[in-house]
């Protein structure tokens, strides 16, 4: 059975983006982008909201300019091997390939998923990712947290969300980002 994941990058206060939307400040160096890679390697399935997919289908067709770097293109080949799923009732189609569009987050469909895949299935966006983990499906979840406090915005983790974590690893990286990988206890 595939483990379903959530990784998000968040400031030390909690928020993936801040107050006005933004999270420049959460952009990976080439020691923390060459960790998720290998951490995406696994996945099988994306599993996102509209907004996340918007953010993320930037690598369908990213720059192919001489100075990006490696780890940047082997991002790209990872997220455009896997399959995407994006929950959405306002987006009519995708600009990406791999990708279909359902309407409505389907709590059986997605543990029917986990049945049936040979790979992992990762869950982008803090508002999915609080729906599947209230539902119980949420296996590991992985959080880097950057050395700011952005003071209020987007919450990496939903409210009315209770759930027992087990950690299974930490490591911190040379710009002071400390990844924190732990196992769900539903």
């Amino acid at each position: 059975m595939a483990k379903l994941i959530y990784a998000a990058i968040t400031s030390l206060d909690g928020y993936i983006e801040d107050a006005e939307g933004r999270f420049d400040w959460s952009m990976p160096d080439e020691e923390l982008h060459a960790f998720v890679n290998d951490l995406e390697r696994t996945i099988g399935t994306y599993l996102y909201g509209r907004r996340m997919y918007e953010t993320m289908v930037f690598w369908e067709n990213p720059p192919t300019e001489a100075d990006e770097s490696p780890v940047f293109s082997d991002y790209a080949r990872i997220w455009q091997a896997a399959e995407k799923v994006v929950y959405s009732r306002t987006l009519r189609t995708t600009s990406s390939a791999r990708t279909r569009i359902e309407r409505d987050f389907d709590r059986d469909a997605v543990e029917q998923l986990k049945q049936s895949s040979g790979a992992d299935i990762a869950i982008g966006g803090a508002e999915l990712a609080g729906q599947a983990m209230a539902g119980g499906l949420v296996d590991e979840c992985h959080l880097f947290l950057c050395p700011i406090l952005v003071g209020g915005g987007k919450r990496a983790l939903s409210d009315n969300v209770r759930a027992e974590l087990q950690l299974l690893d930490e490591r911190r990286f040379q710009h002071g980002v400390v990844h924190l990988h732990y196992r769900l206890r539903v």
